[in-house]
């Protein structure tokens, strides 16, 4: 049987239950759902990296993406990406701040999935994303 690998960026915080932010078990890591919280910074409690979707939006795809490398991978290695909004009226601006962001990537990143979803307050996105290692 294949053991679990844990990963946690050191610019994340800690999870607020018993999870952790990536797990890779065999050739698949999992991304848990992440939210647009800057770096963790000593003493201060999370808080979203701004009020608008764009701001948000671009910090999750960053904490996905350094879970990613976190554990050796990469965009290019996502099959499935998740996209939870919390409002149905920011899916068109959503798209656009996805397509931008991987604008450089020769093919699509992933198979994705957009869900509407309540979230803690002040917070407007959570991604999660399936990658398959080789």
């Amino acid at each position: 049987m294949t053991e679990k690998t844990a990963y946690t960026p050191a610019t994340h915080t800690a999870p607020p239950a018993r999870f952790s932010h990536g797990v890779r078990k065999g050739g698949i890591l999992q991304v848990a759902g992440q939210v647009g919280f800057p770096p963790a910074r000593d003493g201060a409690a999370p808080r979203p990296a701004g009020p608008t979707l764009r701001a948000q939006m671009e910090q999750t795809l960053a904490n996905v993406e350094a879970v990613l490398r976190e554990a050796g991978s990469g965009w290019e290695d996502a099959v499935m990406i998740r996209v939870y909004l919390t409002d149905t009226a920011h899916f068109a601006e959503m798209n656009e701040i996805y397509d931008a962001y991987f604008a450089e990537l020769a093919v699509p990143p992933a198979a994705r999935t957009t869900v509407y979803v309540g979230l803690p307050e002040g917070l407007l996105v959570e991604i999660d994303a399936m990658a398959v290692l080789g």
